[in-house]
């Protein structure tokens, strides 16, 4: 009686794609970690600064509290009225603040979206790698699955020529 035959068998690029993921993280392992991150332009820097500091509770706060202002300022007259209902320096305030936030906004997402793009990339770099990992366990357990089989069958063929000899 024949070995059982279970094995899977790694397509070319199956073995390749794993050869080269495994060489690839041997030579991640001897940079230092953040090595493979570049440096932040001062650019990049302050668009991040921005988005971060317009993206806050406490920018919302301080804007909500500085409209809340002016409006009560101008409509009591308590000062002078330096902008009258309907309030057209505020406007005027406002989009400028948009208009040059919008685009700092936008760099900081684009950039935070190639960051979680080469992070989506390398995930699934990851779990290819591990599921090629788990198909050779499987094969190394089928392999010595086979092997019991066989020195079973082995042994219980001995086993019935000795009983068939008495």
């Amino acid at each position: 009686m024949g070995a059982l035959h279970l094995r899977h068998e790694l397509h070319d690029e199956e073995a390749r794609l794993l050869a080269e993921l495994r060489a690839l993280r041997r030579s991640q392992r001897a940079l230092a970690p953040n090595a493979l991150v570049a440096p932040l332009t001062s650019g990049q820097r302050i668009a991040d600064l921005v988005a971060a500091t317009m993206g806050s509770c406490c920018f919302i706060v301080i804007q909500s509290a500085s409209l809340v202002l002016w409006v009560t300022l101008n409509i009591t007259a308590y000062i002078q009225h330096w902008d009258p209902y309907p309030f057209i320096l505020l406007n005027l305030a406002l989009s400028f603040q948009a208009a040059y936030a919008a685009p700092f906004i936008m760099m900081s997402q684009n950039r935070q979206q190639d960051v979680d793009r080469r992070e989506a990339a390398n995930d699934y770099r990851i779990n290819i790698k591990a599921e090629l990992e788990i198909e050779l366990l499987h094969d190394k357990i089928d392999q010595l699955r086979e092997k019991e089989v066989l020195a079973l069958t082995q042994a219980a063929q001995g086993l019935t020529v000795l009983l068939q000899k008495q």
